[in-house]
């Protein structure tokens, strides 16, 4: 069968879109963090994420030009600066890839799971096996460099049991232990909430526009609000809570990405923490967690509507592809 005889379907249109858009960024900030890598056993893990990228920007770029599709503009060399001093340590960069990694997997298992014309499948399935490749080598590096940060332990149940009355469901009145999948939802936040916080707050030391920086500013306090609502649970129930990045930050004020490019990162970020939330809160059964996970969500949102409204401000924003305005279209005749 020919698949160019069969239209794209929305949803394969749209997550090539998205994904075209997320390499075009990653392809600019992993070639930075090449640049000014190091440690070598990082850089040969940046340098194949950085491959990992460019071919699959490269592979969407194809088909939308065989499809006759408009092409993106996405991010290209002029939003990158090679040249800019050092922003974030190798160890960061490392554990950078290790995130864009989970993003792409999740990202890509749900493309696979809707596409439905072969030579999309195939393009998704490579990119999804190029993903878990990226993660498998930054984790292996990570715990080679002894910087892997571990979820808490819990024991190990000893018999089967179940659940006698609502009081599983308390938070506020009355207690039961965190389960292992709410540790594990939590601890997955404060490390995105980590991870998003030093990459903000060294953002926001070389952004050029005022405004932006107040974003970033805001955005910094709003991800240690957030870690600190998850560690407290934590602490309560006497778990270890992750380490920070805020120290892997550098003193540079020399910007080596394009305001754009920033706030569009940043934005990004802040739509794969409110996914992450959702997952969480269906998860969560204790009320006080479930109530935390909604009040977040309700702040994270504005933050990200105030994101988004820059970039529309600043022309920033490409309009992602959409259905055909069929009243327009009746009211013109």
């Amino acid at each position: 069968m020919e698949t160019n005889k069969i239209p794209l379907t929305a949803p394969e249109i749209s997550n090539l879109w998205a994904s075209f858009q997320a390499n075009s960024m990653g392809v600019c900030v992993l070639k930075y963090f090449s640049a000014k890598a190091e440690d070598q056993e990082i850089k040969s893990v940046i340098e194949f994420a950085l491959d990992v990228a460019e071919k699959q920007y490269n592979q969407i770029k194809q088909i939308f030009h065989s499809e006759g599709m408009a092409i993106p503009l996405g991010f290209t060399d002029d939003d990158v600066n090679l040249e800019a001093p050092r922003l974030l340590s190798d160890m960061f960069a490392l554990e950078y890839v290790k995130h864009m990694a989970s993003i792409g997997m999740m990202t890509y298992s749900a493309a696979l799971y809707i596409a439905s014309r072969v030579d999309i499948r195939d393009i998704f399935h490579g990119c999804m096996l190029s993903t878990i490749e990226m993660d498998h080598k930054s984790t292996e590096v990570l715990l080679l460099k002894g910087i892997y940060i571990r979820p808490p332990y819990i024991n190990l149940p000893e018999k089967v049991d179940f659940v006698k009355d609502q009081h599983f469901l308390n938070g506020w009145f009355g207690h039961r232990p965190i389960t292992g999948l709410e540790i594990t939802n939590l601890f997955m936040n404060m490390l995105t909430n980590s991870l998003g916080k030093a990459l903000i707050m060294g953002f926001s030391q070389v952004v050029q526009s005022k405004e932006i920086r107040k974003h970033f500013i805001r955005g910094k306090h709003l991800a240690a609000k957030q870690f600190s609502a998850f560690a407290s649970i934590f602490t309560a129930e006497d778990i270890d809570i992750p380490h920070t990045w805020d120290s892997h930050v550098t003193d540079s004020t020399i910007s080596p990405f394009s305001d754009k490019l920033m706030v569009f990162h940043v934005s990004s970020l802040i739509a794969s923490g409110i996914a992450n939330y959702g997952l969480a809160l269906s998860t969560s059964l204790r009320r006080d967690i479930s109530a935390e996970y909604t009040r977040l969500l309700s702040e994270i949102g504005l933050y990200a509507e105030d994101g988004a409204n820059l970039m529309i401000k600043h022309g920033w924003m490409e309009e992602p592809p959409r259905a055909a305005d069929r009243k327009h279209l009746i009211g013109k005749r």
